[in-house]
């Protein structure tokens, strides 16, 4: 009975203690700002305003808000993560169901799983600039047809005079960011690479598969500087990158797909590699070119993508798209 009646005692102390420390952060006029300082170091998301939805997509499950984050612009990305295999027991047992609709064999519940779950991936871009804005807003599409000529004459003076920045892949190159992330590496800087995952990809399961080889050449912009002198780096590439994929994540060459954008969202050479059955965004056929064709057709003529025409999206806000306009193309 004594250690019983000791036990109600220090329970009750804790909640006098815990009911005067409340009573004092009421009346202290600094234990709001005290709780918005907390807030924001746990949540570095705290005090976003939102501005406007530039994108939403109910199959893909994602939305892409641009607002103010501590005064400056920035774009929130938030994707539903996909569920995992390993996860279903957990779910199955461990969640809470509200009955929506029961009609012969057929029922239809609200599951909430456990917490951690339930999380949603979030991207944060910040300080955002009009160009990042402009990336994710939802808008009409043109497909243009580029010759030979028309991207040394319109596509790459366009490049040349904007300032796309890609000194965030010289700090991966350089090891100054993301070097955990690396999964293989080749030094080498003629034919060499770093593979790591692509920051859409959370690594929690392998049905979205996606990882990017970013060349340590500095000279290749995109598809268009390709020639057979490149075929021994795209080579090693292919060989280096599937290789080392089975090897950490089990994952086949043939249940790959491998390829090149173009144009691609940054000029710094880079090639994805993704599951077979995950439809990536930009995988489509007016947008990635596998590699083991760029290959092929490099082996079949050095000068391939030197002449050849390559079609490709352009939303109706780049200014790519006004230069193709402005030269009568479109």
């Amino acid at each position: 009975m004594a250690e019983t009646g000791k036990r109600e005692v220090d329970f009750a102390d804790r909640n006098e203690t815990d009911a005067a420390k409340a009573k004092r952060l009421k009346n202290d006029p600094n234990s709001d700002q005290d709780n918005r300082d907390e807030s924001a170091s746990a949540n570095p998301l705290f005090g976003f305003k939102t501005t406007t939805v530039l994108r939403d997509s109910a199959r893909e499950k994602n939305m892409f808000i641009h607002g103010k984050l501590n005064d400056q612009e920035a774009v929130i990305i938030l994707e539903k993560t996909p569920i995992r295999e390993d996860t279903l027991l957990e779910i199955f047992n461990g969640s809470r169901l509200k009955l929506d609709m029961r009609n012969d064999i057929y029922s239809t519940y609200q599951l909430q799983p456990p917490a951690h779950l339930n999380e949603i991936k979030t991207t944060v871009v910040c300080p955002a600039t009009e160009k990042h804005v402009k990336k994710y807003l939802r808008q009409e599409t043109y497909l243009v047809q580029e010759t030979g000529e028309d991207y040394r004459s319109i596509t790459l003076p366009y490049i040349q005079s904007q300032s796309f920045s890609v000194q965030w892949v010289y700090n991966i190159l350089e090891k100054k960011a993301e070097a955990e992330r690396i999964v293989y590496e080749d030094p080498d800087q003629d034919v060499g690479f770093v593979l790591l995952p692509d920051f859409k990809w959370d690594q929690k399961q392998l049905d979205d598969l996606h990882l990017i080889a970013i060349v340590h050449r500095r000279d290749i912009k995109s598809l268009r500087d390709l020639t057979a002198l490149h075929l021994p780096s795209l080579t090693n590439i292919c060989k280096k990158g599937e290789e080392s994929i089975l090897k950490r994540y089990g994952v086949a060459a043939s249940k790959l797909k491998v390829y090149i954008h173009y144009q691609p969202s940054y000029y710094h050479f880079h090639i994805h590699f993704t599951a077979l059955s995950y439809e990536a965004p930009g995988c489509g056929v007016e947008h990635a070119h596998l590699l083991s064709d760029v290959i092929q057709n490099l082996q079949a003529d050095s000068q391939y993508y030197h002449s050849r025409s390559l079609s490709f999206p352009l939303r109706a806000d780049q200014g790519l798209l006004s230069k193709f306009k402005d030269a009568g193309k479109l």
